[in-house]
């Protein structure tokens, strides 16, 4: 009997779409919030307790280090599913965050935010996954590419939050550290109302090709099914490391990576730590300087999430690396100049900079096929964590070492070597380009 069901990846946009989307929002202003509120809440413990430079790197460093187990828990979802992780990863986010309260040992911190960052990890590298595989095809790298606004929307909000929480004396930075659990509650009990579903095109890899269909049937319609290469593909052999780092995948495993790892050298140790790095530029109003920054990121993905349709994903990375790094250097020469000049260039170097931020989802995701994408995404989020944890650990040191000039030269030096990767090896993903 000839199939007659159409491609659920051909659907229309419609309520389940929408239902996962949003769920994975909540998420990703969860894991821009949590990320975000290290840095506020540390440079104001240095008040009340002594931490030395090293632990202050550290503990801002943590939830960057536990994001680096994305390749394990992409691992474990192209073996057990998608689902499960995403309806339980929230609630532990939020159990943790809240932990940070009772305890000022600074290595019980440490340890919590690996395990925030671990939780990250799992809306991060599974979240990405199940979205890219209900999302219609066409549909898919627009609205990849916008969640990194709802991540910088949580990530800007915990500035803000840093700065309005007060009155709570040598606890207060705490709170401030604590008040993750707030965004990470709601994704929490937003999943637990509106229920994710599974991803047909997993289960279609696994051969359960009878309970795909009856699921996108459920919330698609009788007409929609699986596609025929999905019902005639076999179960797939278990993903190991050694596989993405082989032909055909080599390439895009080392490019998705160390883009990933060196944009967020220069975001994460500069955004992190903004509060400590403004503070060193004697910008005067630290708390203006900070919120004009962080404006400018939002303005920034923003604007890429509106050209993202119509530049090449190539030309969009090599663009943004190479122009935030001139940024930077003309930041580094004008270092005597007025504030207003020196805050002017740091709100263009932050548009420019996360701008590319947009490319952060849909790029890695674009690079590897259902097979291995969890895998593959989590590889390349965990070789970008080295990155990130990397330039966050590493900033308020070079800050104290030989000031900001410094900090920002390493910074500078990371972008143009991202931008020189990208320029020689990144494989075009666009479907208009290719």
């Amino acid at each position: 009997m000839e199939y007659t069901k159409k491609n659920y990846k051909k659907a229309p946009l419609s309520s389940i779409h929408f239902r996962i989307y949003f769920a994975l929002a909540l998420g990703q202003i969860a894991c821009g919030f949590a990320l975000g509120i290290s840095g506020t809440a540390l440079s104001q413990a240095t008040d009340y307790i002594n931490i030395p430079d090293f632990w202050v790197g550290l503990i801002g460093v943590g939830s960057l280090i536990g994001l680096a187990g994305s390749a394990l828990m992409g691992k474990i979802a192209d073996q057990f599913g998608r689902r499960r992780m995403l309806m339980l990863d929230m609630y532990l986010f939020s159990i943790f965050s809240l932990l940070q309260l009772a305890t000022m040992n600074l290595v019980i911190l440490f340890i919590l935010r690996i395990l925030i960052g671990l939780m990250i990890a799992i809306d991060y590298t599974v979240g990405n996954a199940l979205l890219v595989e209900w999302l219609p095809a066409k549909e898919s790298g627009r609205l990849q590419s916008q969640l990194i606004v709802y991540w910088t929307i949580g990530f800007i909000t915990s500035y803000i939050a840093g700065i309005l929480i007060t009155g709570f004396g040598a606890h207060n930075w705490q709170i401030i550290l604590a008040s993750s659990v707030v965004p990470g509650l709601m994704a929490a009990i937003y999943r637990s109302i509106f229920r994710i579903p599974a991803s047909p095109s997993w289960l279609a890899s696994q051969g359960k090709n009878k309970t795909a269909q009856k699921l996108i049937q459920k919330h698609l319609g009788k007409k929609w099914g699986l596609s025929l290469k999905q019902i005639r593909s076999k179960k797939p052999k278990a993903v190991s490391l050694k596989t993405l780092f082989n032909p055909p995948y080599r390439r895009k495993t080392i490019v998705g990576g160390l883009f990933y790892a060196c944009q967020a050298f220069s975001f994460f140790g500069i955004s992190i730590f903004l509060p400590i790095l403004l503070k060193s530029m004697n910008l005067g109003n630290n708390n203006l300087s900070g919120i004009i920054y962080n404006s400018c990121v939002l303005i920034g993905v923003i604007f890429g999430s509106l050209i993202f349709k119509i530049l090449s994903r190539r030309m969009f990375l090599v663009r943004t690396f190479f122009l935030s790094a001139a940024a930077l250097i003309l930041l580094i020469i004008g270092n005597n100049f007025s504030p207003f000049f020196q805050i002017s260039v740091f709100a263009i170097f932050a548009i420019v900079l996360s701008s590319g931020l947009v490319l952060d989802y849909p790029y890695p995701t674009e690079l590897f096929d259902v097979k291995v994408r969890a895998s593959g995404v989590g590889t390349c989020i965990t070789i970008s964590r080295f990155g990130a944890a990397s330039g966050t650990f590493l900033l308020p040191i070079l800050t104290h070492l030989g000031g900001p000039i410094l900090a920002m030269l390493i910074c500078t030096l990371v972008l143009l070597i991202g931008g020189t990767i990208c320029l020689l090896w990144a494989p075009e993903t666009s479907p208009k380009y290719i």
